[in-house]
């Protein structure tokens, strides 16, 4: 069996690790022949492709990004291109595809096989939104990153008397920011799943000055405040209809600054969230998706994605993990709660 390899959408730390997983069992246990396509959906649309043994997997494992290249593709956007897929995995002999990615990536994935084309699914995001798994591989990465510069801004923080607004990613979904907020020791945690009062967020800052700390808020960058909208970096779309999100801790640091008259900074993660070598979890977790992906795709188990449930890698339908996202229930965010203003 020929079979195509892609990662879509964002990259993150652990994809280089389910790719290294599939190849290395795919050839070694049951003899199949691999293709990596480059760059997304990108790759079978254009015929773009890579070749992908086992001496293209080799040192892989510790390396952040994807050694196959990523994009946002949405073929589903473009005249013909389904068909265009269809026309080039023909001509590469391919049988069957292994799709990496997230919600938009793994929802091109659920139409093309619905449409008659055979692909198993392996979830990523750092966001841990998708659906019908307890984790995805990338979160533990971006929530440790994360971590780390909170426990760092701490002394800065204290040593200038001064409020630091940490802006870590999340659209719709507040896991990065609750994890590596709890594991940090915020002051303040902000999530897109509950809208937040600037004058509530403004006396938890004011009670910690009053113990002479400083304080530490964490937002995730799609929280937004009760009576306002989602900060956007601009109005464009990309081709899965989301737009770029980005400034919802400047604007905080600002209105903190106004409220409390102590300064207040705003620190970016950005795609340092992203990037970099995965944590041993990752690693871990990304090579079982991988190995249990190849299973799947030899016994033709296609329309499957690989889950977590516990501590078993299971096959879901691809749809489970799509159809809706993952966001924090509000009963985790009242158990983080407790901490606030202390």
């Amino acid at each position: 069996m020929r079979i195509g390899v892609l990662t879509g959408g964002g990259d993150c730390p652990g994809l280089n690790a389910v790719i290294r997983a599939v190849v290395r069992k795919g050839v070694a246990a049951y003899g199949h022949e691999f293709v990596g396509f480059r760059d997304g959906w990108k790759g079978p649309l254009e015929g773009l492709t890579k070749p992908l043994g086992i001496a293209e997997v080799r040192g892989i494992l510790p390396r952040g990004g994807t050694i196959l290249g990523s994009s946002r593709t949405n073929p589903f956007k473009i005249d013909g291109g389904v068909d265009r897929i269809k026309a080039n995995l023909a001509e590469q002999g391919v049988d069957a595809l292994v799709a990496i990615g997230g919600e938009d990536t793994l929802g091109v994935a659920t139409k093309l096989n619905d449409l008659g084309v055979n692909v198993v699914g392996v979830p990523k995001t750092i966001d841990n939104d998708l659906n019908a798994t307890d984790y995805t591989f990338g979160f533990d990465t971006a929530v440790n990153i994360a971590m780390e510069a909170i426990d760092r801004l701490h002394t800065t923080a204290e040593s200038h008397h001064r409020t630091l607004v940490v802006e870590v990613m999340g659209r719709h979904a507040g896991w990065i920011a609750l994890h590596a907020g709890l594991a940090g020791g915020a002051n303040v945690i902000l999530l897109p799943e509950r809208n937040f009062d600037v004058e509530q967020v403004a006396t938890y800052v004011t009670k910690r000055f009053q113990v002479e700390y400083a304080p530490i808020v964490v937002v995730a960058e799609g929280a937004q405040p009760l009576e306002g909208q989602m900060v956007l970096h601009n109005q464009e779309l990309d081709s899965f209809g989301h737009v770029r999100l980005g400034g919802i801790g400047q604007w905080l640091a600002e209105q903190l600054e106004e409220k409390t008259g102590k300064e207040a900074r705003t620190v970016v993660l950005g795609h340092i969230q992203r990037g970099g070598t995965p944590t041993a979890f990752d690693r871990v977790l990304a090579t079982r998706f991988g190995l249990q992906a190849i299973d799947a795709v030899h016994e033709g188990d296609f329309g499957k994605m690989m889950a977590l449930r516990g501590t078993d890698i299971v096959r879901v339908p691809l749809i489970e993990g799509t159809g809706e996202l993952k966001t924090v229930p509000l009963s985790r965010y009242e158990e983080a709660e407790v901490f606030f203003g202390s």
